[in-house]
């Protein structure tokens, strides 16, 4: 077992540990509780210290063994001790409400300017309350399909938790620090950082001031890393930089505690007389992760043209159909261009592929005015999309053309979906952050056709 030991800045944060690897078989115990893991067995007729083994399956029990997901949790309570579920329309009333979709979706080029923060709406929410879906695709009944998500909030969860029976979520903070308990273990997560939460795990999202960022939810599986083909076995997202955390828990019997839980696009609740953050110990494959995206080994052109956006995917969920993704992540980090006789920014283009656009930090090289930090842009299947007019004319007349760096001090990234998808009629309706004038930035490139001039 590997640990890495990572130290907060913040003077008030504990220090935290972590499990280097990427799909990892982990075996971690609370340091106060040693041998609370069974040895030589999973479950044991009488788990050490009287806890109880609880198996979280991420697949199914027959998939091949290279896909079999699942880790066996040893807690104080199982997670059977809890009450019937009911409809939490209620306490997520504005979140249910943003999932409407608008019919039909429009093929526009569509920007959205910084979503608003909980204090400009009125509002004091938390992490699952400031949900609002941006678009999706797809139905989680039958496991296919992807949704896309905003978040903002400003206050913890207090006494509860939530759980995505749907889905995976990655989740990208672009403002404030998110610290996050698991069944596993606590994890502290930073704007330039990813967090994915799999399907089942329950958590809780806390933080001091407010947060915002975006969600990628998968319904057809798992995230995975890309396979790298004659890149060979290095580069992009190295499986040593993925962190899982390490045994942590909370034992508080006797408390009125909420759990919240998305099952087949609804969302409901529970609650229970204790934390269902009371395992003490666990081991398996299955468990949260967290990546450092400035850690990403960027590869790229050495010599002439702009290569495709796939090169820079951190993560992949792949659809049934070789090469097409359910949802790619991929990010365009700091770098160096330096390909020659070549246009280098992104070149216009049309695609089978639906992209959506998010802005941690900085300024995204291709469009330099109007996508901003917190915002974001969606450009449908097929719908033309490229640099706005300045950028163009900017790279097109830039001489002597020499190496240079791009996008420092900038990290932007993309969801690309193999899924047509359809925004949320709250999407559409946020006058005031949609971008009216998007289409303005195309419409200044001028004509440079010169006959019988090569």
């Amino acid at each position: 077992m590997t640990e890495y030991v990572k130290i907060s800045t913040s003077a008030e944060s504990e220090e935290l540990k972590y499990m280097s690897g990427f799909g990892n078989h982990f075996e971690s115990e609370h340091p106060e509780f040693p041998g609370s893991l069974p040895k030589g067995q999973n479950n044991p007729q009488r788990c050490p210290y009287g806890l109880y083994a609880e198996q979280l399956s991420g697949s199914a029990f027959t998939a091949p063994r290279v896909n079999n997901k699942r880790s066996y949790l040893y807690r104080v309570r199982p997670s059977v001790m809890h009450y019937p579920f009911q409809r939490a329309d209620e306490e997520l009333e504005d979140l249910i409400a943003s999932i409407e979709e608008k019919e039909p979706t429009p093929p526009t080029q569509l920007r959205w300017k910084p979503f608003k923060l909980p204090e400009k709406c009125g509002n004091n929410q938390n992490f699952v309350q400031g949900l609002r879906r941006v678009c999706g695709a797809g139905d989680p009944k039958t496991r296919s399909g992807a949704c896309v998500y905003i978040y903002s909030f400003n206050q913890p969860m207090i006494d509860s938790a939530f759980y995505n029976s749907d889905g995976d979520f990655l989740i990208v903070p672009q403002m404030g620090i998110l610290k996050i308990t698991t069944e596993f273990g606590k994890m502290e997560v930073r704007p330039n950082e990813i967090v994915v939460i799999q399907m089942g795990m329950k958590f809780r999202v806390d933080s001091e001031g407010t947060c915002r960022g975006y969600v990628l939810e998968v319904f057809d599986d798992h995230f995975a890393l890309p396979d790298l083909g004659p890149i060979g076995s290095n580069g992009l997202a190295n499986p040593q930089d993925f962190m899982s955390p390490v045994a942590a828990f909370e034992d508080v019997p006797n408390a009125h505690f909420e759990v919240f839980n998305k099952f087949q696009g609804h969302f409901f609740k529970t609650h229970q007389d204790h934390s269902c953050f009371n395992v003490v110990a666990w081991r398996g494959n299955y468990s949260p992760f967290k990546y450092d995206l400035s850690r990403f080994c960027v590869i790229n052109s050495v010599s002439f043209d702009h290569i495709d956006p796939s090169i820079f995917t951190v993560l992949t969920c792949q659809s049934n159909r070789v090469g097409a993704a359910i949802a790619d992540f991929v990010i365009f980090p700091p770098r160096w261009a330096v390909a020659e006789n070549t246009f280098r920014p992104p070149y216009y283009h049309r695609n089978c592929m639906s992209e959506f656009m998010g802005l941690i930090h900085g300024a995204y090289e291709a469009k330099g005015d109007g996508f901003q930090p917190g915002g974001a842009s969606l450009h449908s299947m097929m719908t033309a999309h490229g640099p706005d007019a300045g950028c163009f004319e900017a790279a097109s007349s830039q001489s002597p053309l020499l190496p240079q760096r791009v996008a420092d001090d900038t990290m932007s990234f993309m969801f690309e979906s193999s899924l047509s998808m359809s925004c949320t009629q709250w999407a559409l309706d946020t006058c005031e952050v949609l971008d009216q004038n998007y289409y303005k930035c195309w419409q200044s490139l001028k004509s440079h056709f010169t006959p019988g001039q090569i």
